[in-house]
């Protein structure tokens, strides 16, 4: 996820009406969860075999690890679970993330970090060539998209004319003006547009950021044309995720831990593997938390206080 700058503190209520909004162009949902509940998963550690982690919300907030987190993953590792980090954090170069939370305490193998970014580089590796142009913040990495022919996008508006196709990879950079270009050349000539971040806010420090897939949406409904979104809930980060896992692990003992219901728990559900909702750390922080669940009709099989 981005280190947005327009942060906000008017996330609760409004961002969950924001991801229902666009609940349509989400995954359908499998099945119902019992969401039974728990104070952590060391509390639940019998159930499964493997963990999948969303990072964001779980594991860190901004720059900063979620307390007791890095202990408790630790001790889980130490008992014989696999813990892998399956996360939509697109804007980033794999190398970032990596020292990020070893920096934060937590001791992952670089292999079994996943993200909506190599979900995105799976997906381009099969697609016939073209030049896009991309959205992506300063310091998105270029080097992990070799040879790739593509142009950051800015405020020149030949560069958005000649673009074959459009790649959102990271929102850090982006702006209103820059939004309103890309619509008006969608609307006079439609052309492929992928997003690599389908979440919509991510939790900082000071509030919450404006993701790559609040982008993505406001540009379908304006132009008609829906995103290939990469990244949870779609299946193409699950199929990476669970592909590296190995077939040696039974989908009904993998857990995928997250803080949101839109995007971690209807990915795990639709994903065919368990799920588990971390309330008291996240997007969902400070909500009613059973009225959200109703709401949505998505019911995680576990409900914790933390992760």
């Amino acid at each position: 996820m981005d280190l947005g700058k327009n942060a906000s503190r008017d996330h609760l209520d409004s961002g969950f009406d924001r991801y229902q909004a666009v609940r349509h162009r989400l995954p359908a949902i499998p099945r119902q969860g019992a969401c039974r509940r728990a104070a952590n998963l060391a509390e639940i550690s019998e159930h499964f075999d493997a963990l999948l982690l969303d990072a964001f919300g779980v594991l860190n907030i901004g720059q900063a690890a979620v307390p007791g987190s890095p202990e408790r993953i630790e001790q889980l590792q130490a008992s014989g679970k696999r813990a892998m980090v399956v996360s939509n954090a697109a804007g980033f170069p794999h190398s970032a993330i990596v020292e990020r939370l070893g920096g934060l305490g937590y001791r992952f193998d670089s292999d079994d970090i996943i993200t909506s970014r190599k979900a995105l580089l799976a997906g381009l590796a099969k697609e016939s060539p073209r030049h896009w142009g991309m959205a992506a913040g300063e310091v998105f990495g270029p080097e992990e998209f070799g040879d790739l022919d593509f142009t950051r996008l800015g405020d020149d508006p030949e560069i958005y004319e000649k673009a074959e196709g459009f790649l959102f990879v990271g929102a850090s950079a982006w702006n209103d003006h820059r939004q309103a270009r890309l619509i008006d050349t969608l609307k006079r000539r439609p052309r492929p547009f992928w997003v690599a971040n389908p979440d919509l806010m991510a939790p900082q420090e000071n509030g919450f950021s404006t993701e790559p897939g609040t982008y993505g949406h406001a540009i379908a409904e304006a132009t008609g044309i829906v995103p290939e979104f990469y990244g949870k809930p779609f299946g193409n980060i699950y199929e990476l995720a669970l592909a590296h896992l190995g077939a040696d692990f039974d989908p009904d003992r993998v857990l995928m831990v997250g803080d949101t219901l839109h995007t971690d728990i209807l990915g795990g559900l639709a994903a065919g593997i368990q799920t588990a909702l971390v309330v008291d750390t996240g997007v969902l922080a400070g909500s009613d938390i059973e009225a959200a669940i109703e709401a949505s009709g998505i019911a995680p099989d576990w409900i914790l206080e933390r992760p």
